[in-house]
């Protein structure tokens, strides 16, 4: 148990020296705004679930430019990767939802089919 706290000591550093400097922030902003760009193209807009993911990510990389504009370069980053990762998760509900709304629909039309071919 001891071994493993201490490599996650090791390596918990090594992380967040990677996310800090106005650098990280840069690019989890490119990051950020492209995967809400993904969502919007795939209609989370529409889809309850998605959309709220969705409205999440965009208030929390204003939120991250603020926090870097502050002087919290670090928290930013954090924040920024959350937005990114709220993002496609967004993305990932509204396709889902859509599959499931087309194989609702061809469940349908077969049934109707059937119907009238009995």
């Amino acid at each position: 148990m001891r071994r493993t706290f201490s490599f996650v000591g090791l390596l918990l550093p090594i992380l967040f020296a990677g996310c800090g400097g106005s650098a990280g922030i840069q690019q989890g902003s490119e990051s950020s705004a492209a995967a809400i760009r993904a969502a919007e193209e795939v209609g989370a807009g529409d889809v309850p679930r998605a959309a709220l993911l969705l409205q999440l990510a965009k208030e929390e990389a204003e939120k991250a430019k603020a926090l870097n504009a502050a002087g919290e370069p670090e928290q930013a980053a954090s924040l920024m990767l959350r937005s990114e990762a709220d993002a496609n998760l967004a993305v990932t509900v509204a396709r889902a939802e859509h599959a499931r709304a087309k194989a609702v629909a061809a469940a349908e039309r077969l049934r109707q089919l059937k119907q009238s071919n009995p």
